[in-house]
């Protein structure tokens, strides 16, 4: 059997399929790619690979909705594959807030208890419930399978969760989630098998356009950089990152409404506001502009102050674990981290870190570093898959 594993953004389909052993874990993916350009006024394309090689094709827009276009091309292209329909798709859904502590079989209410969460996640969760609904209409009779990013910290002690606010605050769900769990459920299950450390003190960084840090000890979450919402912690792409909550207040008197906030700090901050040229950290590495030097030093320099405080958590450090776009990617950041980190121990072989360019799992560590460095590249739509497979066996 197999199993579909998606994440609709606004403007983008991601998409894999993974081969289920029908015990409840998958294989690598026999098929993933994305659908691009499906922003308004876009161009819609589909990218994809298998194991004869890599592919282009242009999406026909023929409804209003270009969603609907985009799954028209994508359950062609299983077909024309000869892939079966598969037998569930698991969703990548950034919230689930209180009420959905594990990945769930998607109905109508749970759908609704969905929709509430999404000003807590408005650059991610209004897009992702689309994709339930349209996945859902598309591939009739497939259970759809939630799979929740705040998932893998919903066990992380409280007092790691709540905020210094009234208890009814508290009580009414305000506090801190976490974010980028199926991506560090991924990451340690990894660590698990290749190091005999990763039941220790791990320090997991997912570093791309969205950016974590997270602590987990002996393979559980403690604690998280991100918080209420996604906006929390560390600089990144477009998104402020930790801010003053006085700074707000401030704007507010500025004559600032709630949708210029919420424009400020998701879209128009981070590495782009403060380099003024781009989101995207490559685009910085080759620019000669001092700016574009001066975002990238903050964005390393919140990394490592923010690093601190997940080693607090855990009481030491173990294990270092680099991910995401950047953290796959980008050698000079690794080293600058290590280098900032030297006094825990920590030594980069940057022979290895030169290596280490997000296609493979490799240890950057020198051999007599006290802590080990690994680069594990992510794969969430594998972790979503296995939810996926869980569900199918249990209700099998």
């Amino acid at each position: 059997m197999t199993i579909l594993a998606v994440n609709a953004g606004s403007s983008s389909l991601k998409f894999a399929l993974y081969p289920a052993d029908g015990k409840g874990d998958v294989l690598p993916a026999v098929l993933s790619g994305r659908v691009e350009g499906l922003e308004p006024q876009g161009q819609p394309e589909l990218r994809w690979n298998d194991a004869q090689g890599v592919y282009l094709q242009p999406v026909a827009r023929d409804n209003d909705d270009v969603f609907v276009d985009a799954l028209a091309a994508l359950r062609k292209l299983l077909i024309d594959s000869k892939l079966k329909t598969p037998l569930a798709v698991a969703h990548r859904i950034v919230h689930g807030g209180a009420q959905f502590p594990h990945s769930v079989l998607v109905n109508d209410e749970v759908l609704k208890q969905l929709e509430q969460l999404n000003p807590l996640a408005p650059l991610h969760q209004p897009h992702n419930i689309a994709g339930v609904r349209a996945f859902a209409a598309a591939f009739e009779g497939v259970p759809q399978i939630a799979c929740f990013d705040t998932a893998f910290h919903a066990d992380a002690p409280l007092i790691n969760l709540e905020f210094a606010l009234p208890q009814a605050l508290t009580a009414s769900g305000i506090r801190r989630y976490g974010f980028h769990g199926l991506s560090y459920q991924y990451i340690m299950g990894v660590l698990m098998q290749h190091s005999q450390r990763a039941r220790g003190r791990v320090l997991m960084a997912h570093l791309g356009n969205g950016a974590s840090l997270c602590a987990a000890f002996n393979g559980h979450s403690i604690a998280s950089t991100m918080g209420f919402s996604a906006l929390d912690g560390l600089m990144m792409g477009t998104r402020s990152g930790s801010l003053d909550p006085g700074v707000l207040l401030y704007l507010l008197e500025q004559g600032y409404d709630r949708d210029q906030l919420v424009h400020l700090l998701y879209s128009e901050s981070g590495l782009l506001g403060v380099s003024g040229l781009s989101a995207d950290m490559r685009a910085l590495r080759q620019s000669e502009s001092v700016a574009a030097e001066h975002a990238i030093d903050l964005f390393t320099q919140r990394i490592i102050r923010e690093s601190g405080a997940m080693m607090t958590c855990m009481q030491g450090l173990d294990v270092i674990a680099f991910s995401g776009g950047i953290g796959e990617h980008d050698k000079i950041l690794r080293s600058e981290v290590g280098m900032a980190l030297s006094w825990l121990g920590v030594e980069i072989d940057e022979k290895q870190n030169a290596m280490a360019l997000g296609d493979a799992i490799l240890p950057i560590h020198a051999s007599d570093s006290r802590v080990e460095v690994w680069v594990v590249p992510t794969d969430e739509g594998k972790v979503a898959a296995r939810e996926a497979a869980a569900h199918l066996l249990e209700k099998r």
